[in-house]
């Protein structure tokens, strides 16, 4: 897949679809993908994960916890979303539009469907976490990535009844087996995912 976006990409490669990122072309023209770091560390960052599990890089993978009303958006190897609310798929696999068309062109801007960032609604705004490190265990045959709060949200919680604050989570563990499915688990101030076999509704209970 070729991408010729400008400005922050944050939004597309945290909803890249089921398919190879081959390559990112203009990467000059782009910001930081990672917070605090420049475009070169930027890369290698990107990098590590990639020659842990090459297959997974960037893969979405969405879920939901039935008990907090949270719905998680992982981009395996870059970045972690929670929601306050459930949210469909359809929805969570539209990139929120971050970045901008590489030439000013009328609409349609892009190839893909897109969603405006959700700046002020503390229901369909995401908390964001950033990939910081990962690990592998030959012997567990497991994969642990980790993702980490890039900045306070700075909105109140989601009112809809039976929702759940997310503002006390600063880290998320994602746990990655074979299989592909999330299952949910919490922890003082870090939240864990573990891929699983996918249940027929897509909800973790």
């Amino acid at each position: 897949m070729q991408i010729d976006l400008r400005g922050d990409i944050s939004g597309f490669l945290s909803s890249h679809p089921q398919s190879p990122l081959l390559s990112l072309h203009h990467f000059d023209k782009v910001e930081p993908i990672f917070p605090s770091m420049n475009r070169f560390q930027s890369t290698n960052h990107l990098m590590k994960a990639a020659k842990i599990d090459q297959s997974r890089k960037l893969q979405q993978t969405i879920c939901y916890q039935k008990q907090t009303n949270w719905s998680f958006s992982i981009s395996w190897g870059y970045s972690a979303h929670i929601y306050e609310k459930v949210l469909s798929r359809s929805i969570l696999k539209r990139p929120l539009e971050t970045f901008r068309p590489w030439l000013k062109e009328m609409p349609p801007l892009y190839m893909f469907n897109t969603r405006w960032p959700p700046f002020v609604d503390p229901c369909e705004a995401p908390h964001i976490f950033f990939f910081e490190s990962i690990n592998s265990s030959r012997r567990n045959n497991q994969i642990v990535t980790t993702y980490v709060r890039s900045s306070p949200r700075g909105l109140p919680t989601c009112s809809s009844s039976g929702n759940h604050s997310t503002d006390y989570i600063s880290k998320v563990r994602v746990f990655s087996p074979v299989t592909k499915h999330l299952e949910i688990e919490r922890s003082e101030n870090i939240t864990e995912a573990k891929f699983k076999t996918c249940k027929d509704d897509g909800i973790i209970a």
